[in-house]
Protein backbone atom coordinates (compact mmCIF):
# COMPACT_ATOMS: atom_id res chain seq x y z
CA UNK A 1 0.00 0.00 0.00
CA UNK A 2 1.53 3.45 -0.88
CA UNK A 3 2.75 4.64 2.68
CA UNK A 4 1.10 8.60 2.06
CA UNK A 5 -2.56 6.58 1.40
CA UNK A 6 -1.89 4.50 4.30
CA UNK A 7 -0.88 7.64 6.80
CA UNK A 8 -4.33 9.28 4.92
CA UNK A 9 -6.31 6.17 6.32
CA UNK A 10 -4.64 6.37 9.60
CA UNK A 11 -6.05 9.93 10.25
CA UNK A 12 -9.19 9.10 8.65
CA UNK A 13 -10.40 6.13 10.48
CA UNK A 14 -9.05 7.78 14.17
CA UNK A 15 -10.70 11.48 13.40
CA UNK A 16 -12.81 10.87 16.59
CA UNK A 17 -10.28 9.89 18.91
CA UNK A 18 -7.39 12.30 17.67
CA UNK A 19 -9.86 15.30 17.25
CA UNK A 20 -10.85 14.61 21.08
CA UNK A 21 -7.57 14.80 21.95
CA UNK A 22 -6.34 17.79 20.30
CA UNK A 23 -9.32 19.43 21.84
CA UNK A 24 -8.33 18.63 25.00
CA UNK A 25 -4.78 20.12 24.62
CA UNK A 26 -6.42 22.84 22.98
CA UNK A 27 -9.16 23.80 25.43
CA UNK A 28 -6.13 23.69 28.35
CA UNK A 29 -5.08 27.48 26.92
CA UNK A 30 -7.16 29.03 28.88
CA UNK A 31 -5.18 27.80 32.06
CA UNK A 32 -2.03 28.24 30.30
CA UNK A 33 0.55 30.95 32.31
CA UNK A 34 0.76 32.77 28.39
CA UNK A 35 -3.32 32.96 28.58
CA UNK A 36 -3.52 34.31 32.37
CA UNK A 37 -0.92 36.65 31.81
CA UNK A 38 -2.75 38.72 29.41
CA UNK A 39 -4.91 39.71 31.96
CA UNK A 40 -2.23 40.57 35.11
CA UNK A 41 -2.25 44.36 34.57
CA UNK A 42 -6.64 44.30 35.49
CA UNK A 43 -5.52 41.32 38.10
CA UNK A 44 -3.46 43.59 39.89
CA UNK A 45 -5.05 47.27 39.45
CA UNK A 46 -8.45 46.05 40.80
CA UNK A 47 -6.56 44.47 44.10
CA UNK A 48 -3.89 46.72 44.35
CA UNK A 49 -1.08 44.08 43.77
CA UNK A 50 2.42 44.53 42.97
CA UNK A 51 4.38 42.23 40.90
CA UNK A 52 5.74 40.40 43.39
CA UNK A 53 2.12 40.10 45.26
CA UNK A 54 0.66 38.95 42.09
CA UNK A 55 3.94 36.17 41.32
CA UNK A 56 3.41 34.87 45.03
CA UNK A 57 -0.33 34.44 44.47
CA UNK A 58 0.19 32.75 41.24
CA UNK A 59 2.88 30.50 42.82
CA UNK A 60 0.79 29.65 45.36
CA UNK A 61 -2.40 28.80 43.27
CA UNK A 62 -0.25 26.51 41.11
CA UNK A 63 1.02 25.01 43.70
CA UNK A 64 -2.46 23.80 45.32
CA UNK A 65 -3.42 22.91 41.86
CA UNK A 66 -0.07 20.63 41.60
CA UNK A 67 -0.97 18.92 44.85
CA UNK A 68 -4.55 18.01 43.77
CA UNK A 69 -3.74 16.82 40.40
CA UNK A 70 -1.89 14.23 42.48
CA UNK A 71 -4.69 13.13 43.63
CA UNK A 72 -7.57 13.56 40.81
CA UNK A 73 -5.01 12.58 37.92
CA UNK A 74 -5.93 8.97 38.76
CA UNK A 75 -9.56 9.66 38.07
CA UNK A 76 -8.41 8.64 34.13
CA UNK A 77 -7.63 5.21 35.14
CA UNK A 78 -11.23 4.41 36.68
CA UNK A 79 -14.16 6.95 35.09
CA UNK A 80 -15.33 6.95 32.00
CA UNK A 81 -13.49 9.43 29.88
CA UNK A 82 -16.56 11.11 28.48
CA UNK A 83 -18.00 11.44 31.83
CA UNK A 84 -14.52 12.73 32.95
CA UNK A 85 -14.02 15.15 30.52
CA UNK A 86 -17.27 16.86 30.75
CA UNK A 87 -16.97 17.01 34.46
CA UNK A 88 -13.77 18.61 34.14
CA UNK A 89 -14.71 21.37 31.28
CA UNK A 90 -17.79 22.39 33.32
CA UNK A 91 -15.70 22.81 36.04
CA UNK A 92 -13.28 25.12 33.68
CA UNK A 93 -15.70 27.04 32.26
CA UNK A 94 -17.56 27.98 35.87
CA UNK A 95 -14.06 28.77 36.93
CA UNK A 96 -13.52 31.64 34.15
CA UNK A 97 -17.58 32.61 35.25
CA UNK A 98 -15.81 33.36 38.88
CA UNK A 99 -12.90 35.12 37.23
CA UNK A 100 -15.32 37.15 35.32
CA UNK A 101 -17.50 38.17 38.40
CA UNK A 102 -14.73 37.97 41.51
CA UNK A 103 -14.29 41.35 43.47
CA UNK A 104 -11.82 39.92 46.01
CA UNK A 105 -8.34 38.54 46.63
CA UNK A 106 -9.61 35.66 48.09
CA UNK A 107 -11.81 34.71 44.93
CA UNK A 108 -8.89 35.64 42.75
CA UNK A 109 -6.53 33.09 44.25
CA UNK A 110 -9.39 30.19 44.14
CA UNK A 111 -10.05 31.38 40.44
CA UNK A 112 -6.27 31.24 39.47
CA UNK A 113 -5.94 27.75 41.94
CA UNK A 114 -9.28 26.44 39.50
CA UNK A 115 -7.33 27.38 36.15
CA UNK A 116 -4.65 25.98 36.67
CA UNK A 117 -6.00 23.07 37.89
CA UNK A 118 -8.56 22.29 35.62
CA UNK A 119 -6.72 23.55 32.19
CA UNK A 120 -2.76 23.41 32.75
CA UNK A 121 -3.23 20.11 34.56
CA UNK A 122 -6.86 18.15 34.45
CA UNK A 123 -8.02 18.80 30.96
CA UNK A 124 -4.77 18.20 28.93
CA UNK A 125 -3.81 14.97 31.29
CA UNK A 126 -7.19 13.56 30.19
CA UNK A 127 -6.22 14.25 26.54
CA UNK A 128 -2.86 13.36 26.39
CA UNK A 129 -3.54 9.96 28.88
CA UNK A 130 -6.37 8.81 26.51
CA UNK A 131 -4.51 9.00 23.45
CA UNK A 132 -1.51 7.16 24.71
CA UNK A 133 -3.74 4.74 26.00
CA UNK A 134 -5.74 4.48 22.76
CA UNK A 135 -2.89 3.90 20.33
CA UNK A 136 0.37 1.75 20.68
CA UNK A 137 1.65 0.54 17.51
CA UNK A 138 1.09 4.30 16.19
CA UNK A 139 1.34 5.77 19.27
CA UNK A 140 4.01 8.70 18.46
CA UNK A 141 2.06 10.33 15.26
CA UNK A 142 -1.61 10.09 17.90
CA UNK A 143 0.08 11.99 20.65
CA UNK A 144 1.64 14.33 17.75
CA UNK A 145 -1.71 14.95 16.72
CA UNK A 146 -2.93 15.87 20.32
CA UNK A 147 0.02 18.05 20.90
CA UNK A 148 -0.95 19.90 18.59
CA UNK A 149 -3.69 21.51 20.90
CA UNK A 150 -1.19 23.35 22.67
CA UNK A 151 0.24 25.01 19.95
CA UNK A 152 -2.40 26.05 18.33
CA UNK A 153 -3.69 28.11 21.53
CA UNK A 154 -0.17 29.67 21.80
CA UNK A 155 -0.56 30.62 17.87
CA UNK A 156 -3.94 32.32 17.94
CA UNK A 157 -5.68 32.58 21.79
CA UNK A 158 -3.23 35.69 22.73
CA UNK A 159 -4.01 38.44 20.10
CA UNK A 160 -7.98 36.57 19.77
CA UNK A 161 -8.01 37.58 23.45
CA UNK A 162 -6.20 41.01 23.19
CA UNK A 163 -9.24 41.93 20.57
CA UNK A 164 -12.07 40.00 22.82
CA UNK A 165 -10.81 42.72 25.86
CA UNK A 166 -11.14 45.49 23.41
CA UNK A 167 -14.49 44.71 22.49
CA UNK A 168 -16.16 43.22 25.00
CA UNK A 169 -13.44 43.74 28.37
CA UNK A 170 -11.34 41.73 30.47
CA UNK A 171 -14.51 40.67 32.38
CA UNK A 172 -16.24 39.70 29.45
CA UNK A 173 -13.50 37.92 28.07
CA UNK A 174 -13.30 35.76 30.50
CA UNK A 175 -17.25 35.14 30.23
CA UNK A 176 -16.66 34.53 26.66
CA UNK A 177 -14.30 31.44 27.47
CA UNK A 178 -16.87 30.01 29.43
CA UNK A 179 -19.79 29.77 27.15
CA UNK A 180 -16.55 28.70 24.31
CA UNK A 181 -15.76 26.13 26.93
CA UNK A 182 -19.23 24.60 27.54
CA UNK A 183 -20.73 25.28 23.57
CA UNK A 184 -17.35 24.26 21.47
CA UNK A 185 -15.43 21.89 23.41
CA UNK A 186 -17.93 20.50 25.86
CA UNK A 187 -20.21 19.71 22.93
CA UNK A 188 -17.62 18.84 20.72
CA UNK A 189 -16.12 15.95 23.48
CA UNK A 190 -19.60 14.95 24.34
CA UNK A 191 -20.47 13.66 20.61
CA UNK A 192 -16.74 12.72 19.92
CA UNK A 193 -15.86 10.49 23.27
CA UNK A 194 -19.43 8.59 22.63
CA UNK A 195 -17.26 5.71 21.40
CA UNK A 196 -14.21 4.38 23.19
CA UNK A 197 -11.39 2.53 21.41
CA UNK A 198 -9.29 -0.14 21.60
CA UNK A 199 -5.89 -0.73 20.45
CA UNK A 200 -6.95 -2.67 16.95
CA UNK A 201 -5.06 -4.35 13.40
CA UNK A 202 -1.39 -4.95 14.56
CA UNK A 203 -1.92 -3.55 18.17
CA UNK A 204 -2.25 -5.27 21.30
CA UNK A 205 -5.74 -5.54 22.36
CA UNK A 206 -6.36 -3.91 25.79
CA UNK A 207 -4.04 -2.22 28.22
CA UNK A 208 -0.49 -2.72 27.03
CA UNK A 209 2.13 -4.05 29.09
CA UNK A 210 5.32 -2.07 30.63
CA UNK A 211 9.04 -2.79 31.44
CA UNK A 212 9.54 -6.27 32.89
CA UNK A 213 6.20 -7.55 30.87
CA UNK A 214 4.01 -5.77 33.60
CA UNK A 215 1.24 -3.76 34.71
CA UNK A 216 2.93 -0.67 36.78
CA UNK A 217 1.05 0.41 39.59
CA UNK A 218 1.93 4.10 40.99
CA UNK A 219 3.40 2.76 44.16
CA UNK A 220 5.10 0.34 42.23
CA UNK A 221 6.57 3.30 39.88
CA UNK A 222 7.55 5.73 43.01
CA UNK A 223 9.40 2.57 44.18
CA UNK A 224 11.71 1.97 40.86
CA UNK A 225 14.80 3.96 40.21
CA UNK A 226 13.81 4.50 36.74
CA UNK A 227 10.65 7.24 38.26
CA UNK A 228 13.03 9.54 40.01
CA UNK A 229 15.93 9.13 37.37
CA UNK A 230 13.85 10.92 34.61
CA UNK A 231 12.21 13.35 36.93
CA UNK A 232 14.91 15.92 36.58
CA UNK A 233 14.17 16.19 32.98
CA UNK A 234 10.64 16.44 33.21
CA UNK A 235 10.45 19.34 35.69
CA UNK A 236 13.44 21.22 33.07
CA UNK A 237 10.92 22.69 30.08
CA UNK A 238 8.13 23.61 32.00
CA UNK A 239 10.53 25.54 34.15
CA UNK A 240 12.25 27.18 31.90
CA UNK A 241 9.44 28.21 29.18
CA UNK A 242 7.70 29.35 31.99
CA UNK A 243 10.65 31.64 33.38
CA UNK A 244 10.58 32.84 29.83
CA UNK A 245 7.43 34.08 29.43
CA UNK A 246 6.87 35.05 32.56
CA UNK A 247 10.33 37.36 32.71
CA UNK A 248 9.30 39.11 28.75
CA UNK A 249 8.79 42.17 30.24
CA UNK A 250 12.27 42.08 32.13
CA UNK A 251 13.75 41.21 28.99
CA UNK A 252 12.09 44.01 27.32
CA UNK A 253 13.45 46.60 29.52
CA UNK A 254 17.11 44.97 29.71
CA UNK A 255 17.07 44.50 25.94
CA UNK A 256 15.23 47.57 24.91
CA UNK A 257 12.78 45.81 23.00
CA UNK A 258 8.90 46.62 22.88
CA UNK A 259 6.83 43.88 23.60
CA UNK A 260 4.86 44.89 20.56
CA UNK A 261 7.99 43.90 18.80
CA UNK A 262 8.70 40.80 21.03
CA UNK A 263 5.11 39.44 20.14
CA UNK A 264 6.22 38.02 16.85
CA UNK A 265 7.93 35.79 18.28
CA UNK A 266 5.06 33.71 19.74
CA UNK A 267 4.19 32.48 16.00
CA UNK A 268 7.62 31.33 15.72
CA UNK A 269 7.27 29.53 19.04
CA UNK A 270 4.37 28.20 18.03
CA UNK A 271 5.76 26.56 15.00
CA UNK A 272 8.66 24.78 15.81
CA UNK A 273 6.71 23.22 18.86
CA UNK A 274 4.02 21.69 16.38
CA UNK A 275 7.02 20.66 13.97
CA UNK A 276 8.98 19.09 16.36
CA UNK A 277 5.60 17.13 17.77
CA UNK A 278 5.81 15.55 14.32
CA UNK A 279 9.52 14.74 14.32
CA UNK A 280 8.84 13.16 17.49
CA UNK A 281 6.18 11.36 16.64
CA UNK A 282 7.78 9.76 13.98
CA UNK A 283 10.95 9.01 16.34
CA UNK A 284 8.69 7.31 18.69
CA UNK A 285 6.92 4.91 16.07
CA UNK A 286 10.04 3.97 14.77
CA UNK A 287 12.16 4.04 17.49
CA UNK A 288 10.59 4.43 20.75
CA UNK A 289 10.04 6.90 23.15
CA UNK A 290 13.40 6.48 24.69
CA UNK A 291 15.19 7.38 21.78
CA UNK A 292 13.87 11.44 22.53
CA UNK A 293 15.35 10.79 26.16
CA UNK A 294 18.71 12.30 25.01
CA UNK A 295 17.60 14.86 22.72
CA UNK A 296 14.77 16.52 24.08
CA UNK A 297 16.00 18.88 26.52
CA UNK A 298 19.23 20.25 23.69
CA UNK A 299 17.00 22.63 22.09
CA UNK A 300 15.66 24.15 24.64
CA UNK A 301 19.25 24.51 27.00
CA UNK A 302 20.61 26.42 23.89
CA UNK A 303 17.55 28.64 23.24
CA UNK A 304 18.06 30.06 26.83
CA UNK A 305 21.53 30.57 26.15
CA UNK A 306 21.23 32.19 23.12
CA UNK A 307 19.62 34.87 24.93
CA UNK A 308 22.49 36.81 26.16
CA UNK A 309 24.61 36.55 22.30
CA UNK A 310 22.87 39.31 20.95
CA UNK A 311 20.75 42.89 22.11
CA UNK A 312 18.91 42.89 18.35
CA UNK A 313 15.17 41.63 18.82
CA UNK A 314 15.64 38.91 16.02
CA UNK A 315 17.64 37.21 19.02
CA UNK A 316 14.33 36.73 20.41
CA UNK A 317 12.13 34.97 17.92
CA UNK A 318 15.52 32.75 17.45
CA UNK A 319 15.19 32.07 21.56
CA UNK A 320 11.69 31.34 21.27
CA UNK A 321 11.60 29.04 18.01
CA UNK A 322 14.47 26.98 20.28
CA UNK A 323 12.30 26.73 23.39
CA UNK A 324 9.54 25.72 21.53
CA UNK A 325 11.21 23.07 19.54
CA UNK A 326 12.28 21.32 22.58
CA UNK A 327 8.38 22.02 24.27
CA UNK A 328 7.57 20.15 21.30
CA UNK A 329 9.85 17.15 21.87
CA UNK A 330 8.77 17.09 25.73
CA UNK A 331 5.15 16.87 24.52
CA UNK A 332 5.83 14.22 23.18
CA UNK A 333 7.87 12.17 25.47
CA UNK A 334 5.77 12.85 28.28
CA UNK A 335 2.86 11.78 26.51
CA UNK A 336 4.54 8.59 25.30
CA UNK A 337 7.22 7.81 27.76
CA UNK A 338 5.24 6.92 30.57
CA UNK A 339 3.12 4.05 28.75
CA UNK A 340 6.34 2.59 27.15
CA UNK A 341 7.64 2.19 30.74
CA UNK A 342 4.91 1.42 32.64
CA UNK A 343 2.02 0.17 30.76
CA UNK A 344 -1.64 1.80 30.35
CA UNK A 345 -3.99 -0.22 33.04
CA UNK A 346 -2.75 2.65 35.44
CA UNK A 347 -1.89 5.45 33.21
CA UNK A 348 -3.57 7.83 34.70
CA UNK A 349 -2.21 7.75 38.25
CA UNK A 350 1.50 7.17 37.01
CA UNK A 351 1.33 10.17 34.45
CA UNK A 352 -0.40 12.46 37.07
CA UNK A 353 2.12 12.84 39.33
CA UNK A 354 4.70 13.50 36.49
CA UNK A 355 1.79 16.14 35.60
CA UNK A 356 1.85 17.60 39.19
CA UNK A 357 5.86 18.31 39.18
CA UNK A 358 5.61 19.70 36.24
CA UNK A 359 3.34 22.32 37.33
CA UNK A 360 5.45 22.50 40.50
CA UNK A 361 8.58 23.95 38.26
CA UNK A 362 6.08 26.14 36.61
CA UNK A 363 5.12 27.44 39.51
CA UNK A 364 8.40 27.81 40.91
CA UNK A 365 10.44 29.03 38.38
CA UNK A 366 9.27 32.53 37.88
CA UNK A 367 9.41 32.84 41.65
CA UNK A 368 13.58 31.20 41.95
CA UNK A 369 14.52 33.06 38.78
CA UNK A 370 12.77 36.57 39.90
CA UNK A 371 14.75 36.18 43.38
CA UNK A 372 18.00 36.35 41.94
CA UNK A 373 17.37 38.95 39.31
CA UNK A 374 16.49 40.95 42.28
CA UNK A 375 20.02 40.21 43.38
CA UNK A 376 21.74 41.10 40.32
CA UNK A 377 21.92 37.97 38.33
CA UNK A 378 20.34 38.68 35.39
CA UNK A 379 18.46 36.18 33.11
CA UNK A 380 20.84 35.77 30.59
CA UNK A 381 23.43 34.54 33.52
CA UNK A 382 21.19 32.40 34.81
CA UNK A 383 20.70 31.12 31.17
CA UNK A 384 23.94 29.76 30.72
CA UNK A 385 23.74 27.58 34.09
CA UNK A 386 20.47 26.23 32.64
CA UNK A 387 22.09 25.57 29.25
CA UNK A 388 24.63 23.67 31.37
CA UNK A 389 22.01 21.71 33.16
CA UNK A 390 20.14 20.78 29.83
CA UNK A 391 23.55 19.61 28.02
CA UNK A 392 24.49 18.16 31.09
CA UNK A 393 20.90 15.69 31.81
CA UNK A 394 21.03 14.70 28.30
CA UNK A 395 24.41 13.39 28.87
CA UNK A 396 23.09 11.52 31.86
CA UNK A 397 20.26 9.84 29.96
CA UNK A 398 22.46 8.65 27.42
CA UNK A 399 22.90 5.88 30.10
CA UNK A 400 19.49 5.94 31.65
CA UNK A 401 17.41 5.48 28.17
CA UNK A 402 20.34 2.40 27.51
CA UNK A 403 19.23 0.71 30.79
CA UNK A 404 15.06 1.36 30.21
CA UNK A 405 15.59 -0.30 27.08
CA UNK A 406 16.93 -2.86 28.49
CA UNK A 407 14.30 -2.66 30.84
CA UNK A 408 11.41 -2.66 28.14
CA UNK A 409 12.28 -5.09 26.20
CA UNK A 410 12.53 -7.52 29.34
CA UNK A 411 9.90 -9.98 29.33
CA UNK A 412 7.25 -11.14 31.94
Amino acid sequence: MDPTRHRKNFYLANARWLGAGLLCTFGSSFGQTYFIALFASQFMALHGLSDGDWGTLYAGATLTSAALLIKAGPLADTMSLRKLAILVIAGFALICVGMALHESIVMLFLMVLGLRFFGQGMIGHVGMTATARWFQARRGRAIAITSLGYGIGEAVLPALAVLAMALVGWRGTWLLAAGILILVFGGALWVLLARDREPQGGETSGPATGALGRHWTRPEALRHWSYWALFPGILTPSFIGTVIFFHQAHVSGEKGWSLIEMAAGYPVYAACAMIAVFIAGRITDGFGALTLLPLFLLPTGLGIALLGTSDAVWIWGVVLGCIGFGSGFSSALNGAVWAEIYGTRHLGAVRALAVSVMVFSSAIGPAITGLLIDAGITLERQGIVMMLWCFGLSAVFVLVARRLRMLVATPA
